[in-house]
């Protein structure tokens, strides 16, 4: 009996389940259409942001990131830079942009397609200048700064930007100072004020190329000049590099931005307030950029060579391996493994971008008359062994505390 009541009830729902199911995905579809036609109207909104972006940091630009023009500048103005050029030289007076926190999120790819500049009433087309010239087409505005908007990034690639760099320049050490301040936007959250260029003089050498039809100049130094005066603390830091090989960290080449403008000539950020900006360019604190969650905080800079009795510092220790030699540096980081039953020492750069580590094994522990891993961190050391290499880096492994030696010790 209550079969058969049954089925006449599943008969009489069924209408209704096929007519809630139909709502359902009528009502899916209709939130479907809603969501297409909110990102319809997306597209433009953030083309018009991006817009609204590069009129702000051309704006600032021209209030505050300038040096002072000499009368016979001529400023080019593209989306996310601004520069000056050297018609004599042929490349950039100077470069001036803003990197914003956009670049954390900005995720657009290099495109590598150079081009002259439209803006320069010289020909900039060095296509062929720079063609198996030995030298690398050099970005003074890094196109990684503008990877948030395709027309900043497409502008970087105008020749006008550009300046003949050695390879181990520009894919090395230039590289990497180009990553550092990125970085203390990053973490740093504020964006900063960069002014970059050769250092330009008479006498310069020329690019030489079987079809080149410039008289493009090689610089043998370039500059990065960088201030934040947006942030509760202001500062201000330069750097100097040659055009060629620089394998210290990039902090080794910080210098205050008054001994740039005595290099150049140059008087960056004149707009500033008197004497905010005489602060921030005595300024040459590199700890003063780092923020936490940057990997490399906490890095020191390398002991200058020459270092006194035939020492050397932990850039300077991959030319001694299989030697016996005396590795100088700030221990900033200690770790001890269980699983390799050692104590690590990291000096002047933290794992694991260290150039030189020393290893205090277990077995070892009983020499010291104290706890390596805790009584050595943030002191100055001169390590004494051989120099070994593992995974591509210069190690010592300490057998007892005569081989390690205070850095106030030494001087004595």
């Amino acid at each position: 009996m209550s079969t058969l009541r049954t089925v006449p009830l599943l008969l009489l729902l069924t209408p209704f389940c096929i007519r809630a199911q139909e709502d359902a995905d009528a009502h899916l579809h209709k939130l479907e259409a809603e969501l297409e036609a909110l990102r319809a109207q997306e597209a433009p909104l953030e083309s018009g942001i991006e817009q609204a972006k590069l009129a702000v940091m051309q704006r600032d630009l021209r209030r505050w990131g300038y040096p002072a023009l000499a009368s016979s500048d001529v400023v080019v103005e593209h989306p996310g830079h601004a520069l000056v050029y050297d018609a004599r030289d042929q490349v950039p007076k100077w470069t001036a942009h803003i990197v914003t926190p956009d670049v954390v999120t900005g995720n657009l790819a290099r495109i590598d397609t150079f081009l002259p500049d439209p803006q320069v009433p010289v020909n900039t087309d060095m296509f062929n200048d720079y063609w198996y010239s030995g030298y690398d087409r050099g970005h003074m505005v890094p196109s990684a700064d503008m990877r948030w908007s395709l027309d900043a990034m497409k502008a970087t690639y105008y020749y006008s930007n550009i300046s003949p760099q050695k390879p181990e320049l520009n894919r090395g050490a230039w590289a990497d100072l180009e990553d550092w301040v990125r970085r203390t936007v990053r973490y740093g959250n504020e964006r900063v004020f960069v002014v970059t260029g050769p250092v330009l003089k008479d006498g310069l050498p020329e690019l030489h190329t079987p079809n080149g039809t410039h008289h493009i100049r090689i610089p043998e130094l370039f500059f990065k000049v960088v201030a934040d005066i947006d942030g509760p603390e202001k500062k201000g830091i330069a750097f100097l590099m040659t055009n060629g090989v620089n394998e210290d960290p990039v902090i080794s080449y910080a210098v205050p931005i008054d001994s740039v403008e005595e290099l150049t000539g140059l008087d960056f950020f004149p707009a500033l307030d008197d004497t905010l900006e005489a602060r921030i360019e005595a300024q040459r604190d590199p700890m003063a950029w780092y923020h936490n969650g940057d990997p490399f905080q906490g890095e020191a800079e390398p002991m200058h060579p020459p270092l006194p009795r035939g020492m050397f510092n932990t850039v300077q220790a991959k030319y001694h391996v299989g030697n016996t030699a005396t590795i100088c540096g700030t221990v900033v980081s200690t770790r001890r493994t269980a699983k390799a039953n050692a104590i690590y020492l990291n000096l002047d750069r933290m794992h694991p971008h260290q150039d030189f580590y020393a290893t205090v094994w277990d077995y070892n522990g009983p020499n010291f008359s104290y706890d390596p891993e805790t009584y050595l961190l943030h002191r100055k050391v001169c390590i004494t062994g051989k120099v070994t290499i593992y995974d591509d880096i210069p190690r010592i492994s300490v057998n007892n505390e005569e081989e390690i030696r205070f850095w106030e010790e030494v001087l004595k």
